[in-house]
This record gives structure tokens, C-alpha cells and sequence, in this order.
């Protein structure tokens, strides 16, 4: 099973024909995702990995009912194609576009108001259910089928989690980057909430990150909710100097707030498994599980 993607979804991209589009199309391809066409302003009526390409949005849904939109656009457009994408009524949008700006992205946080769409991004790896679907620049390997469900601001230590949760044979439910922008679409909450309902997902991994409230805010929910299932928590930037920005726009203090003892403490108290080592990610979700 797993969360937003299985083996039944149908993935259109937007910006095909790019180069960086292309080749992580091939790949999505290979990985066996039903790529159903692709949107390309200019170049609608042709054809492109010998997939159909379309002008718009709306046409492409029309002609192929897909289920999820990749979003590969350069970022001064961006914002218009998921706001394209919403307006369609596409049931998931998956951003991977980096460097989108703010307002930009406030402008699509409000046409998702309402919608019947979920956002993944902007500047996210994108999400992948192992042996089923991926879409966004996750690497296949070394995602394996199985229990844990991982969600992570940060794409490099997402990618370290699977690694881990690939070694200690607990494998993956579904892994999903929701990026590293102070505006973006699905958060912590959702992501969790999805992976509460979820069958397949035994455990969740959460990785946060210095700057901004999220992580903070996920604290209050699971102080509500109460999870039914272990969560394991880890927090970058513990030692991060506090005069120095980081590379993440996300990563930026609010107001004082974001710190990451300030983090740790907050997920600590609301029951999540805290893990003060990158490298224990996976060991302590297997101890967590009962060493199964």
C-alpha cells in the first residue's frame, strides 16, 4: 500500500521535453511509473518518450485522467504550473523546482485553498512508494519494499534513512521529501496523518531542521492525536552556528524561533523517539518495532 502513489498511479509531467525532466522521466519510467503524457507550452500534439505531449493542462487531463502532475518547470514559471495543475483538479502536484520565490509560492498556497489537490514542494526530492511509483529526483536505489514511512525536509539525510531502513531489512511504506522552502504544500501533519491510516507503515521516520516552526507545530499535533504507531525523530543543525545562515530558505530563524534544541524538546514531549545521531535512524526504528 503505502501513501499518495501506488502501482495504479497515473503521472503526467509538466515540462517534459527538458532535459533534466527527460531523463528523470526515463528513469520513472524504468522504475516502472505509468508516465501518461506530458505538458509542454508550444509543442502540444507531439510526442516525447513516446509519450504524448499536450499544450495544457486541462487537455492532457481530458486525454489521460492522471492522478499526479510532476512539475518540472524552471522556477520563474513554476508557481503558474502547479496553480495550472490545481485549477485541473489534479489530485496530486509534485514540485521539484528549486528557488521558487516566496510570493510566488503564496500565491499557490492560496489557490490550493479549497482545491481538490495536494501539493508536494516546491524544491522537493518528490515521493516514492518502492516497487510501485516514483516521481521526482529520488535515485531507486536503495528504496526497498516494506514497513516504514519516512518523511523529511531534507533530501540527503531522507536518502540516509532508506539507506538505514534498507539495512536493517525494515525497508520503506512510502518516503516523501516535502522540501526545504519556508512556503510549501504538505507538511509534517498531513504527511503523518496519511501514514497513521496507512496499513503498510508500521513506524514513521520524521527528519526536521533548523528554522521555521514545523517541527514545532507537528510536537502540538502528536501531543493531540496520540500516534498509534513509534515515531522516530531526528533534528539537523544542533550544532549549527547561530550568526550563519544555511543552505535551506526554510532554514532561516523566525522571529527567534527554529531552534534545533528548541525542536528536539518540543517532538521529546510529545512522544516521539528522539535520535541524537544521523547514523541511528534506522537501528532505533528496528528497536522501536521490537526488533522485528
Amino acid at each position: 500500500m503505502g501513501i499518495l502513489v501506488d502501482s495504479g498511479t497515473k503521472v503526467i509531467c509538466q515540462g517534459l521535453t527538458g532535459a533534466t525532466a527527460t531523463r528523470l522521466s526515463e528513469r520513472a519510467i524504468a522504475y516502472g511509473t505509468k508516465m501518461v503524457g506530458g505538458v509542454v507550452p508550444g509543442k502540444g500534439g507531439t510526442s516525447h518518450l513516446h509519450l504524448p505531449v499536450f499544450e495544457t493542462v486541462a487537455e492532457a487531463v481530458d486525454a489521460t485522467r492522471p492522478d499526479a502532475s510532476a512539475v518540472f518547470v524552471p522556477p520563474a514559471h513554476a508557481a503558474d504550473a502547479m496553480i495550472e495543475a490545481i485549477k485541473a483538479e489534479i489530485p496530486l502536484i509534485v514540485c521539484v523546482s528549486e528557488r521558487v520565490p516566496v510570493l510566488d509560492m503564496v500565491r499557490v498556497k492560496r489557490a490550493l485553498e479549497g482545491s481538490k489537490s495536494r501539493l508536494i514542494g516546491a524544491n522537493s526530492q518528490g515521493v516514492i512508494t518502492p516497487d510501485a511509483c516514483k516521481i521526482g529526483v529520488m535515485p531507486e536505489r536503495p528504496h526497498t519494499k516494506g514497513r516504514v514511512g519516512i518523511v523529511s525536509r531534507s533530501a540527503l539525510l531522507n536518502y540516509e534513512a532508506v539507506d538505514q531502513t534498507t539495512n536493517v531489512h525494515l525497508g520503506q511504506s512510502t518516503s516523501v521529501g516535502i522540501g526545504g522552502d519556508p512556503v510549501y504544500g504538505m507538511d509534517f501533519i498531513d504527511c503523518l496523518e496519511l501514514f497513521f491510516a496507512d496499513d503498510a507503515t508500521e513506524g514513521i521516520i520524521l527528519i526536521g531542521e533548523i528554522g521555521g516552526t514545523a517541527e514545532e507545530e507537528t510536537a502540538e499535533f502528536l501531543k493531540r492525536e496520540k500516534s498509534p504507531k513509534p515515531v522516530v525523530a531526528y533534528v539537523a543543525g544542533l550544532n549549527a552556528p547561530t550568526d550563519r545562515r544555511m543552505g535551506h530558505a526554510g532554514t532561516v530563524d523566525v522571529f527567534g524561533e527554529g531552534s534545533a534544541a528548541a525542536k528536539i524538546e518540543a517532538l521529546k514531549s510529545a512522544g516521539a523517539i528522539i535520535v541524537p545521531d544521523a547514523s541511528a535512524m534506522g537501528t532505533t526504528m528496528r528497536r522501536a518495532l521490537g526488533g522485528r
